[in-house]
């Protein structure tokens, strides 16, 4: 995997990712940024989020779960008053919505998601940062 980060001027900076895609980041005013991007780190939190996202709806879709959204509400915590400001905890709620889900395949998708195949999350948490799953399940009509 392979990406290319070009300064844009200021605190500014333009990630373009080896499939072409494009992403800009930004610092916030006190630090000499203009607040046109996300900061690195909610791109950190951010992709994580992504990773763990796409592998529960993977996990449900092939269990033959009829899903139709899901979004991943995430709280995260930084080191205070401490350089690296790293993460020391993240929070993530998994909001699962389809039509007849089953609750335990649910569970089953966070478990398996946050215990083996998210790449992001595991790494973090290998790297000591404390990682908790939630998740809640809304039914939808059929």
């Amino acid at each position: 995997m392979k990406a290319v980060v070009r300064w844009q001027g200021e605190v500014s900076f333009e990630a373009e990712s080896e499939t072409g895609h494009k992403v800009l980041m930004d610092g916030p005013p006190d630090h000499g940024g203009r607040n046109r991007g996300a900061r690195p780190m909610e791109m950190i939190l951010m992709g994580v989020g992504g990773c763990a996202s796409f592998d529960v709806v993977h996990i449900l879709k092939k269990s033959r779960q009829d899903v139709t959204d899901c979004r991943c509400e995430m709280d995260a915590e930084r080191a205070q008053d401490e350089v690296p400001a790293v993460f020391t905890r993240i929070h993530m709620h998994f909001v699962v919505r389809g039509r007849n889900l089953k609750e335990a395949q649910v569970k089953r998708a966070v478990e398996l998601s946050a215990e083996k195949y998210c790449s992001g999350s595991i790494m973090l948490a290998r790297a000591g940062v404390v990682i908790e799953h939630s998740f809640s399940v809304e039914q939808e009509d059929v």
